[in-house]
């Protein structure tokens, strides 16, 4: 099994769904989270482990600590969902006014990067068999967007977006290409950074992204960058899964690699996945998507299910297909945006449905630390 490891960003705000930015009050005082440019959403960073029964406390526990915090500067809680939903998306709210790196993002992108999102971190050490692994999820990211969305809401009305975040999210630079090798890959992030395009070796925001203690040169990880916010832990585990199970088959499989098996060239290979991402953000599992290798249409439900179908036997054979069997129910049950939007659509406002979901995901935080994590605790 690979390492695996989340950084997660999630809202503060009230019981009544009005996010507060509280970060410099929670970095100042509680290990283990670090402050985003505006300080209503604030990080935290799981630890890499290969053991799913161990990064499903890794993910419950910060959160845990962190109500208590928040719980003792007033009557705060965790907010779900990617976006500023019920309201606050015509202003920024700087969380370290002194820093001139969020100057830069504020005064160049506003409050679009004012968003909460999971990052997946996967461990592959080679550097080439990295690169591979990212050019295959980079063209099936759109496909774990559409499990994870769930933005549909900005300043209380719907937008036409499953994931809102995504779709008004500013991916920089504007293009950037399938890498063809690790030093393709090295060439290309110092001619960014030379001509300004890139601010540092960070300011590299892509659904897909090798990542490393020093970029570009050590490189250690996969990113998978494109998710939306998933509170629910087992679920987030579920898409983990689907993703790692995919990446040991491409470790496997050395022929598995758009390079190789796909009709398009690389630059049409990329034109295809910023449509499809548009459409999986717009319309999430029912999105009709066109498959890299050939070009056919499908819609994403199909396309997880079908690579779910694919990796199970590889997931069974290293001992955490169990982790997979949620899947079934965000496919037919629908993601978090779905089901919130499915709500919406029989008359209840944005407001009851965000705040049914802040009581939902904290009973839901109670009952798994009940049952799976009070021995750590």
């Amino acid at each position: 099994m690979l390492s695996k490891g989340f950084e997660i960003e999630i809202y503060t705000g009230t019981p009544q769904g009005e996010i507060v930015g509280l970060s410099d009050k929670i970095v100042g005082s509680l290990n283990g989270f670090v402050r985003e440019p505006d300080s209503r959403n604030v990080e935290y960073i799981t630890a890499p482990s290969s053991k799913y029964e161990d990064q499903l406390c890794a993910l419950l526990l910060p959160r845990v600590k962190l109500r208590k915090h928040i719980k003792q500067l007033g009557n705060y809680t965790l907010i779900p969902g990617s976006t500023l939903s019920l309201s606050g998306s015509d202003h920024f709210v700087r969380s370290d006014p002194e820093n001139p790196y969020h100057a830069y993002i504020e005064q160049t992108y506003g409050t679009k990067v004012v968003t909460a999102s999971v990052h997946i971190n996967v461990g592959i050490a080679d550097p080439e068999l990295l690169m591979r692994a990212c050019r295959v999820i980079r063209l099936e990211a759109p496909l774990y967007l559409a499990l994870s969305a769930s933005s549909p809401f900005l300043d209380g009305k719907t937008t036409g977006y499953h994931s809102t975040r995504w779709g008004v999210f500013p991916q920089t630079p504007a293009h950037v290409p399938l890498f063809e090798s690790h030093a393709h890959h090295i060439e290309w992030m110092e001619k960014q950074i030379a001509d300004g395009t890139m601010q540092n070796v960070r300011h590299l925001w892509v659904s897909v992204r090798p990542n490393g203690d020093r970029r570009p040169y050590d490189l250690n990880r996969l990113e998978l960058r494109i998710c939306d916010l998933v509170t629910d832990p087992l679920a987030l585990l579920a898409i983990t899964s689907l993703l790692e199970a995919r990446l040991l088959q491409i470790i496997d499989n050395p022929s598995l690699d758009p390079l190789a098996q796909s009709i398009f060239s690389p630059d049409e290979l990329i034109s295809m996945t910023s449509a499809n991402e548009v459409a999986a953000a717009t319309s999430s599992l029912d999105a009709q998507l066109r498959h890299w290798q050939d070009g056919r249409t499908l819609s994403a439900r199909d396309w997880v299910s079908e690579i779910t179908d694919e990796v199970w036997g590889i997931a069974k054979r290293h001992g955490f297909s169990c982790f997979l069997s949620p899947l079934h129910k965000i496919l037919t049950e629908g993601n978090e945006a779905q089901q919130w939007l499915q709500l919406h659509a029989v008359g209840f406002s944005t407001k009851h449905v965000i705040t049914q979901a802040i009581s939902a995901i904290h009973e839901r935080e109670i009952e798994l630390e009940d049952k799976l994590c009070s021995s750590i605790v």
